[in-house]
């Protein structure tokens, strides 16, 4: 299990390499949500997205003969990122299996940070086995990219800030509202908040909200695709389904179209680029799928990974 000292725990670790993003509020953000918001918007962190959080804490709390042995990772793209730019600055070879339909953008920073990039398809191949493969007898690190108690410290970092700096301003939350895919980000800002966390997910990729409301873990099958290629996870991990039950955490689905409309509100009304998963959020805030009447809420707007044709899109 994971604590809230060991979100501090990250916290320290990050000190200097995470970017504190600001919280930023919105007049007509308040207006259409009939409460107050404040956007936590990690699409301003170091690699795009608040992975870079947790890939940090993880690699950086590596024996020196671990980072030796170099690290595996498996990710649509924000999670290679944040391993691939960790591994870099702490001097590990990095690995990471990609799938052949990941955002080209991912994929190019991923390797621009010096990983070795191996694809796969993500609709016939294992990407967990793949991992392990490339593993072998090397003794590598595999880092995922929620199962693991280090990442979830890490991205928890983000809801112990949010509330740090609302507390600075006299200002108390009610609510989280977090984009989620596997429940990385959800479980860990909701331990380092200490706030009642809601986690977003997009149409067929629900995994989260299934198991919340059933109370045992559920495998979503053949979803189909979806804009939100950072969520696309199919079954969450005992940790963090441990972690989400604990903390009595519910789940709502948004629709491709809402989250486009996200992406296309964050865009005109703030000014700031949102990849689709990481508005997912901002779009149950916006259609009312949580409502935030008369409520004070912290909102996370996860990344901002998005091709130029996807986004074009979304504003369209």
């Amino acid at each position: 299990m994971v604590s809230h000292d060991d979100v501090r725990t990250a916290a320290v670790r990050l000190i200097g390499h995470a970017v504190r993003t600001p919280l930023l509020r919105s007049d007509a953000l308040d207006a259409r949500c009939g409460g107050r918001v404040w956007l936590k918007p990690e699409c301003l962190q170091i690699t795009g997205s608040f992975k870079f959080r947790g890939a940090y804490n993880r690699l950086s709390a590596m024996t020196p003969a671990e980072r030796a042995r170099g690290v595996v990772a498996f990710s649509s793209g924000n999670h290679a990122q944040g391993v691939a730019r960790s591994a870099m600055l702490l001097g590990i070879r990095a690995t990471i299996v990609m799938p052949l339909d990941a955002p080209a953008v991912k994929v190019a920073a991923t390797e621009a940070d010096g990983a070795t990039v191996v694809r796969y398809d993500r609709y016939t191949e294992d990407r967990v086995q793949i991992a392990a493969r490339l593993v072998g007898d090397s003794g590598a690190t595999i880092v995922p990219p929620f199962d693991d108690p280090h990442i979830v410290a890490g991205q928890g970092t983000a809801g112990l800030e949010a509330v740090d700096d609302l507390a600075a301003l006299g200002v108390t939350a009610d609510v989280a509202v977090v984009c989620c895919g596997g429940g990385g980000l959800a479980s860990g800002f909701g331990l380092g908040s200490g706030l009642p966390v809601v986690a977003v997910e997009p149409v067929g990729y629900d995994d989260v909200v299934r198991s919340l409301a059933s109370g045992a873990i559920v495998t979503v099958e053949n979803p189909g695709p979806t804009i939100c290629d950072a969520l696309q996870t199919m079954v969450m991990a005992p940790l963090t389904f441990d972690i989400l039950s604990r903390l009595g955490a519910s789940g709502v689905v948004v629709s491709d179209a809402e989250a486009a409309a996200a992406v296309a509100f964050a865009f005109r009304h703030l000014k700031l680029v949102v990849e689709p998963g990481g508005a997912v959020a901002l779009a149950a805030a916006l259609t009312g799928r949580v409502d935030l009447t008369g409520k004070t809420a912290i909102v996370v707007l996860s990344g901002g990974n998005v091709d130029a044709a996807v986004f074009s899109a979304c504003l369209g």
